[in-house]
């Protein structure tokens, strides 16, 4: 790295300096090209400028240093608020800290031989004998000082105080370097990782005893042939010290709710990717992602997709929760982000979409997206391209759990409920009428005598329907199997939250926070453990593990009966009771209903899922209402091309884009995200090379 050193005269030619961004999501200062100042208070040190929100990725960087491992810590802070200065100093600060590694400064090594006695030595730094790490004091001196500029409040100076990790002989006195430190811990890390911690804390937030942590800590170590980092010293101490912490926690930091909020923000940071208080005219938002989220939505969102889970508990919490989704190998639906607000959600995604996205970004330069589920067409779909750069689908989920759920209790004849159904299908894809009212129209007169539900549709429905008709004809349409997925996150967020024990805390906020980022978070980490090591599999909870999405995959081809001369419906012979055989009606379609019991409960079953499957793989049944109307969308297009010579020469040149899109189209039907259109309709537009896709 002293190939990299440039001599400046003062440090008052820091702002001259380059602010260096490395693009990887964690950085050293061997990722840095560093500058020796000269004079000053700061005389001989390496300094460089970086971006403020950074400072976290360089502080992680260097702990992880291959040679000597180490832990930083925050030796003293000093902040001043903005306008006490009048005159600042080129390098004056807002934020002044001091990191240092946890090796030192004070040195214990030779009281642990009993050479002398520590008792009569005042540690280095003035601060006490640091009650609990003396085992871990070796004298290290390796320091840096963070300056958050007052004068470039986005800027932070790193001055280099010491970047070797030596003791005050310039010995190296902690690492692989160090010969007395050979076979001991100070190998290692001061302190168990991050990702140690949270893995031990999720096991104890899902109920596994200390002892069957400490036991299967063992086993894991004993299986890669004994201790390789500090994580594998995990002790007893330090498991029964987080339970100690979970047991003495609580949600509640302050009485008032909006207060305690505001310090958990403070507390948890990382965690916190967006916050905006509530005020006269602004609505109250947090956006929040823990480290694990944003591992797994790094992970199963590239090339993959995302999915939005909105307005849950409108009715029963204080403010409404939406949540961002993944899916894994096994087709569930991971939350990878959570966003609470006092308004819908709709209406502030363009305060926090980009950040979000920029997170990703930062950790992953190479991350993409293939597309964007929406279960709203009220979201500003223009944002949601613009932040991601994919396609976006909107997702009719919602509707149709709504809809079945209400028939079932507000009508008995099955026979009713299956045409009403049929029926609301047509009418939300206006199949058989151009006119979205007229459909509405028509709906109601056929089905007069359902006051119940007629009442509950005009209130809840019919002021939206026009919003929801516009956005079918405008985006293409996700197939039901990822539905399935976001409709099983759904009951299991809805078991979780709505647990009669809780009622007293729907009100606050503090408590949703909470339970979010421990107990259920820790829920589907054990859930992706148990998958990827085999181990806990007896604590999963067996209603959730898997999804209708997942579960249609096990079913046989040979278990769908199917008449292709008589399509009004299905059979799949169950996979418990070979002597049984469920009935699936309108198959094929969005809007298919079973007579099996997970079915009649309102929720998108197994059964309905390997039908619709199977149809669109033998192509025996009518193409989905959301590939009838694309494709007729394709038609009016094709059959009517523009006349203005401007809007055709605008047709040609994204002619190119058009068959990409297309393509990029039949991927995602491929995956069992989208349903194809059809093949005749699929070649047709794919040949014809005037044809626009117009904005």
């Amino acid at each position: 790295m002293k190939g990299h050193e440039h001599k400046i005269p003062r440090m008052e030619d820091i702002l001259n300096l380059p602010v260096q961004d490395p693009p990887c999501a964690e950085f050293s200062a061997a990722h840095i090209k560093w500058v020796k100042v000269e004079g000053g208070r700061q005389g001989g040190d390496d300094i460089a400028l970086i971006p403020f929100a950074r400072v976290g990725d360089f502080v992680k960087g260097e702990s992880s240093n291959a040679e000597c491992p180490a832990s930083f810590r925050i030796e003293s802070r000093r902040r001043r608020p903005e306008g006490s200065i009048s005159k600042p100093r080129v390098d004056g600060y807002l934020e002044y800290t001091l990191y240092w590694c946890s090796y030192g400064p004070e040195d214990y090594r030779e009281n642990e031989s009993g050479v002398l006695d520590g008792c009569s030595t005042k540690p280095a730094s003035g601060k006490g004998s640091r009650p609990g790490r003396r085992h871990m004091m070796r004298g290290c001196i390796c320091h840096f000082t963070v300056k958050r500029l007052y004068t470039r409040p986005l800027l932070a100076l790193i001055i280099y105080n010491q970047r070797n990790h030596v003791d005050k002989s310039g010995s190296p006195c902690h690492g692989i370097l160090d010969q007395d430190a050979m076979g001991t811990r100070a190998m290692y890390a001061p302190r168990i990782s991050e990702e140690q911690r949270q893995k031990v804390m999720s096991m104890l937030y899902v109920g596994i005893p200390l002892d069957s942590i400490v036991q299967h800590h063992m086993e894991m170590v004993e299986g890669h042939g004994g201790p390789h980092n500090r994580d594998d010293f995990l002790s007893r101490n330090d498991v029964r010290n987080m339970e100690r912490v979970i047991r003495n926690s609580s949600h509640e930091l302050h009485e008032d709710d909006e207060c305690s909020i505001r310090m958990w923000v403070q507390r948890h940071r990382k965690n916190v990717f967006y916050f905006q208080d509530s005020s006269g005219s602004e609505p109250f938002v947090l956006g929040m992602q823990t480290d694990w989220q944003l591992q797994q939505l790094v992970q199963y969102g590239h090339n993959g997709y995302i999915a939005f889970h909105s307005t849950f508990g409108l009715k029963k919490l204080k403010y409404p929760l939406c949540t961002l989704l993944v899916f894994n190998a096994s087709r569930d639906a991971i939350p990878v982000a959570w966003v609470i607000t006092s308004s819908f959600v709709s209406q502030d995604i363009h305060k926090w979409i980009g950040l979000l996205a920029e997170r990703i970004q930062t950790k992953d330069p190479r991350w993409r997206l293939d597309a964007f589920l929406v279960d709203d067409p009220s979201f500003e779909i223009s944002i949601i391209r613009e932040a991601f750069q994919c396609r976006v689908l909107l997702c009719i989920w919602r509707a149709r759990r709504s809809w079945i759920r209400r028939l079932l209790k507000t009508c008995c004849n099955f026979d009713v409920q299956r045409e009403m159904f049929k029926h609301l299908g047509w009418l939300l894809y206006c199949t058989r009428r151009p006119n979205t009212m007229d459909s509405v129209e028509e709906f109601m007169q056929v089905f007069v005598d359902q006051c119940a539900f007629m009442d509950y549709f005009k209130s809840r429905w019919l002021p939206n329907i026009e919003l929801w008709a516009n956005g079918i004809r405008s985006l293409p349409v996700a197939g039901p199997e990822p539905n399935a997925a976001i409709e099983s996150y759904h009951l299991r967020l809805k078991s979780k939250l709505f647990n009669e024990q809780y009622v007293n805390s729907w009100s606050r906020v503090d408590w949703l926070i909470h339970t979010l980022t421990t107990e259920f978070q820790s829920s589907y980490w054990l859930d992706q453990y148990s998958i990827e090591t085999g181990y806990f599999e007896n604590l999963r909870d067996k209603s959730f593990s898997t999804n209708a999405w997942y579960q249609a995959l096990q079913i046989l081809n040979v278990d769908v009966i199917l008449d292709e001369q008589n399509l009004q419906y299905a059979k799949v012979i169950s996979q418990t009771d070979r002597s049984l055989a469920y009935t699936i009606w309108n198959p094929g379609s969005e809007f298919s209903l079973c007579d099996c019991p997970w079915s009649r409960l309102g929720n998108l079953c197994k059964h309905v899922i390997k039908v619709a499957i199977t149809c669109k793989s033998r192509q025996v049944a009518r193409p989905l209402l959301s590939a009838q109307v694309y494709r007729q969308a394709l038609l009016t297009l094709l059959q009517n091309p523009p006349d203005d010579p401007l809007v055709l020469d605008h047709a040609i040149l994204h002619a190119t884009r058009l068959q990409q899109d297309i393509k990029g189209l039949e991927v995602l039907s491929n995956s069992g995200l989208l349903q194809p259109l059809p093949s005749e309709i699929s070649s047709h537009v794919a040949d014809n090379i005037l044809f626009p896709r117009l904005h």
